[in-house]
């Protein structure tokens, strides 16, 4: 395998992820009653499109092809996610508690990346730029959280 086909594939677990929290973020948002919540979720939707796009556009510049879909884990956690909020009786609390945990899950895989010193520093740059746009973006969560 090629360097560039390594950096691509670790880029595209990356952008398989972000397909995920997209479509995550979309299901949060039906799911809540909360007309903030909806607006937050809203919001994080778009930014991880606009993630997807960045990383799809580094995976070119390597001379790759960019995955397309959310994987099965993804639609497994959103179908889960679905029957929790389904049967628990502070719906937009237990939406939250999720919204969390992805996010954390999130920062990890982003560190794991940036720590990676074969990923070119431009490459590092976009991410750990993302990377901290989910850490600000988990911390609002936890606050709202804290509110709820």
């Amino acid at each position: 395998m090629s360097y560039s086909e390594q950096i691509a594939g670790k880029l595209n677990e990356l952008l398989e992820k972000n397909y995920d929290a997209e479509a995550g973020y979309k299901e949060a948002k039906e799911q809540v009653k909360s007309t903030a919540l909806k607006g937050f979720f809203d919001t994080q939707s778009q930014e991880r499109y606009n993630f997807g796009h960045e990383l799809k556009n580094e995976i070119t510049n390597l001379g790759e092809k960019p995955e397309k879909g959310t994987s099965l884990a993804g639609d497994a956690h959103r179908a889960w996610m679905n029957v929790k909020s389904t049967f628990s009786s502070n719906n937009d609390e237990a939406v939250l508690e999720e919204a969390i945990r992805g996010e954390k899950a999130a920062l990890e895989n982003y560190n794991e990346i940036i720590n990676d010193n074969e990923v070119p520093q431009s490459i590092r740059n976009v991410i750990s730029s993302h990377r901290d746009r989910i850490h600000s973006a988990l911390n609002s969560v936890e606050t709202l959280e804290k509110d709820w």
